[in-house]
């Protein structure tokens, strides 16, 4: 923690600002490793406060006594701060204008007297770059998802739903040490897989491809895995779509692994092989970077042109969907380093056929 404020006070020295004020639930738990809906963080060149309502103020103040002044604010928060503000000599005042409510910057504006100031993406960038702490988190998150994958393989009959695959997939990833799921688990089956992001239903999977798309979090970091796997026998016409996607996804890996870092690079990498064959059925970017949440950037995208850093973990997830019939995706998590990649996940991509 004492690093990540150390940081940001310097960003604050170099955009002219005396304070920053924290009120996303994300930019809580980066700056303080603690966990709070309704928490909020000012940071100063002097002074770092955390406004912690009642329901938190007893854990808040074991656990960020050595980094941070606990206040629980009785009443209005922001008239708080400006006490805080005025005693701290903060004249411009930073906030998230990518998270801030419409409500909640129409009362800073008028319960404090300083000039307040949007920083953009300024806490969003120092989190593209992850820690060695953050790093073993989401490696940690990864061997949970991929022990996940293993057990469900056990029981995936068509005698159980779409839900049932979901709440043994959530309920295996806590049992074993997950905080929560990543997002709402896809599984889905048959026809349903041409569908990215279908809705598992309580109904019994069919004969055909069936994808999971699921992740664990462990103390605020997230895992993402994607997997298609086959009920039955896979025809020729199936094993070439599979086998297009896993190409792409190889490709892809390949081009990182040996130092490739353009993020339109990679995403062209994968949809030139899928186009060869398969052209306006991949959808979606080639994959998304990770962290304290499930999309973040940079993307490996045709849209984003950027480069890629270490310590930027990424998705690498191509995927072709045909409308009303079916769909493949493989999705890994890899650490961009400085030699290539390390990638976390285990799971065997090779066509499973049940």
């Amino acid at each position: 923690m004492e690093n990540r404020i150390k940081i940001l006070q310097e960003k604050m020295t170099e955009k002219g600002i005396d304070g920053v004020y924290l009120t996303s639930r994300t930019s809580h738990r980066y700056f303080t490793k603690f966990d709070n809906e309704d928490g909020s963080i000012l940071i100063t060149q002097n002074g770092t406060y955390a406004f912690e309502d009642f329901r938190y103020t007893e854990i808040a103040e074991k656990l960020l006594k050595d980094y941070y002044t606990v206040i629980q604010p009785k009443g209005n928060r922001s008239q708080w701060l400006g006490d805080i503000l005025k005693k701290e000599g903060v004249s411009k005042l930073g906030i998230e204008d990518y998270s801030i409510s419409v409500f909640d910057y129409t009362s800073l504006k008028n319960d404090i007297s300083v000039d307040i100031v949007p920083v953009g993406n300024l806490i969003n960038e120092m989190r593209e770059i992850k820690d060695n702490w953050e790093v073993e988190q989401m490696e940690k998150a990864q061997v949970i998802t991929d022990m996940a994958f293993e057990h469900i393989l056990g029981i995936l009959s068509t005698d159980i739903t779409e839900t049932d695959v979901a709440a043994e997939l959530e309920y295996f990833m806590k049992k074993h040490g997950a905080e929560d799921k990543s997002f709402d688990t896809i599984s889905i089956s048959a026809e349903k897989t041409s569908l990215p992001h279908g809705v598992p239903e309580n109904v019994k999977l069919k004969k055909g491809f069936f994808t999971m798309d699921f992740g664990a979090t462990v103390n605020g970091y997230h895992s993402d895995m994607t997997r298609t796997v086959c009920l039955g026998k896979a025809d020729e016409e199936m094993k070439k779509l599979y086998n297009t996607v896993l190409d792409a996804q190889l490709k892809s890996l390949e081009y990182l692994e040996k130092g490739g870092r353009d993020c339109v690079e990679a995403d062209k990498t994968a949809r030139d092989i899928i186009y060869k064959d398969y052209e306006g059925y991949f959808g979606h970017s080639l994959g998304h970077s990770v962290g304290l949440e499930v999309h973040e950037m940079p993307a490996l995208s045709p849209k984003c042109n950027r480069i890629l850093r270490v310590g930027n973990i990424v998705t690498v997830e191509p995927g072709i969907y045909i409308p009303s019939k079916y769909g493949t995706r493989i999705e890994d998590m890899v650490l961009i380093t400085e030699n290539g990649i390390k990638n976390f996940t285990k799971s065997p991509k090779k066509l499973i056929e049940l």
